[in-house]
């Protein structure tokens, strides 16, 4: 697929989940670094993005937000890459894809960034019940595979990875020995380390 394709992004944002994923992919791109409170607010990027966030992935006449989307796209958009999911992942894939960019990481803002804990009369109400509880969740996925669909990486390796890396690096995970080793496994990547490089060159 010749169609173009971009970028939006800024170094220091969620935007290296989606570099990590053009990466992984191997297709040429192009990327536009956006400024917050400045390019990322402008009209021009509003009108592609109107919540005037990045990452954002332009092809052609597609427009993708949310990184967990935006993995999924790609893997999707370039089956080259093997990054999809065979029929056997793909009930996990998407599980814990999704389990990633809702619970947890809406768990960890409240709990970990806002200092919200859900009373436990109402964590039935909350999407994630309990932080702990998403806690045990991903440590019993990881426990159980080497990779988040099973003993192969796939796209949504780029997106869980990228969050359990970040979240032992600035404490919002706890520190588990599976966490551990399975950020140590995605991270390793030629993939991961290249478009690590970009972002802090």
């Amino acid at each position: 697929m010749t169609t173009e394709l971009t970028l939006y992004t800024n170094p220091m944002s969620r935007g290296r989940i989606a570099r990590w994923m053009l990466e992984e992919v191997g297709v040429p791109y192009h990327t536009e670094i956006l400024e917050y409170d400045g390019s990322m607010k402008a009209p021009a990027y509003l009108a592609i993005n109107p919540l005037g966030k990045v990452p954002t992935v332009v092809h052609g006449d597609q427009v993708v937000t949310e990184c967990a989307a935006i993995c999924a796209y790609l893997a999707e958009a370039f089956p080259d890459a093997g990054l999809a999911p065979t029929a056997a992942e793909r009930g996990a894939y998407y599980r814990w894809l999704f389990f990633t960019a809702g619970p947890l990481e809406a768990a960890v803002t409240d709990s970990k960034v806002l200092g919200i804990e859900v009373p436990t009369d109402k964590q039935r109400m909350v999407g994630y019940g309990s932080y702990q509880a998403v806690m045990e969740a991903l440590a019993g996925a990881l426990q159980a595979n080497p990779y988040i669909a099973g003993d192969r990486f796939t796209a949504a390796d780029v997106y869980v990875g990228a969050q359990v890396a970040w979240g032992l690096q600035f404490g919002s995970f706890e520190s588990r020995p599976e966490f551990a080793a399975y950020a140590e496994r995605v991270t390793q990547r030629p993939a991961f380390v290249r478009a690590t490089q970009m972002d802090e060159g």
